[in-house]
């Protein structure tokens, strides 16, 4: 009996996965299983939307739900947990044919913005008036120092590129005092300095060949917006 209703579970989700390729159990009448595939499917799908509001809107609807079926059909997730569902997105797309050239870093981009909207994250012990240059620089837990082929921050429906820029797109994003996701462009000595583990500012800007007037500048305009948050305790 066990191993029959084993069975019967299995043939049914397979058909709510994909309903083209496996057919239901018999047995269970039709108007039924079209609330089951429908009450299934939309909740996968309206986690995705939410994540990736961007990519819905470019890839158009018949693009973006093809391409939610496809894996709500075949990902096999690890998780039971919603809240990683589009972390296991982006598994997926490393392992497909992309709709387009930017769709795996555009998702990347558009799940650290999701992250550190929901983070609950605290940010380490500190000195927040410590010394920038005789100190070790701390970012924000809320913060990202990202780098990436394509315009992220730019594509859209109205912007879709084909090539990748000559030049690598470099990014902050933070979540700011009022709980708003923002993001800065960065020049590439600004990201190697915050992108750098380890080391006390005026070592990075040695290693970096800056100015030091010019980085201890930048690193006190961003402590001023709570993205560095000062010093790590002991450090220099």
């Amino acid at each position: 009996m066990r191993e029959v209703l084993r069975e019967q579970q299995y043939t049914l989700a397979r058909h709510l996965r994909d309903p083209a390729r496996y057919a239901p159990p018999p047995g269970i009448e039709a108007r039924r299983l079209k609330v089951y595939r429908e009450l299934f499917y939309d909740t996968i799908e309206g986690l995705l939307a939410g994540s990736f509001p961007v990519m819905r809107q470019t890839l158009g609807e018949p693009h973006w739900h093809a391409r939610v079926r496809d894996f709500y059909a075949n990902y096999r997730s690890q998780t039971p947990l919603f809240t990683e569902i589009a972390e296991t997105f982006i598994d997926y797309l490393q392992g497909v044919e992309l709709d387009a050239p930017w769709q795996l870093e555009l998702a990347h981009y558009e799940w650290v913005e999701a992250q550190l909207y929901l983070s609950d994250a605290q940010d380490p012990a500190h000195d927040p008036q410590g010394d920038l240059l005789q100190g070790e620089p701390l970012l924000s837990c809320m913060a990202r120092v990202l780098a990436y082929r394509w315009p992220v921050e730019r594509i859209g429906p109205g912007y879709q590129p084909q090539a990748a820029p000559e030049a690598p797109t470099l990014l902050l994003v933070y979540r700011d005092v009022g709980l708003q996701v923002r993001f800065a462009r960065l020049a590439p000595m600004a990201y190697r300095l915050l992108a750098e583990v380890g080391g006390t500012g005026r070592e990075r800007l040695q290693a970096l060949a800056a100015d030091q007037g010019q980085g201890l500048a930048l690193l006190e305009s961003l402590r001023a917006q709570g993205v560095v948050i000062g010093t790590v305790v002991g450090a220099g």
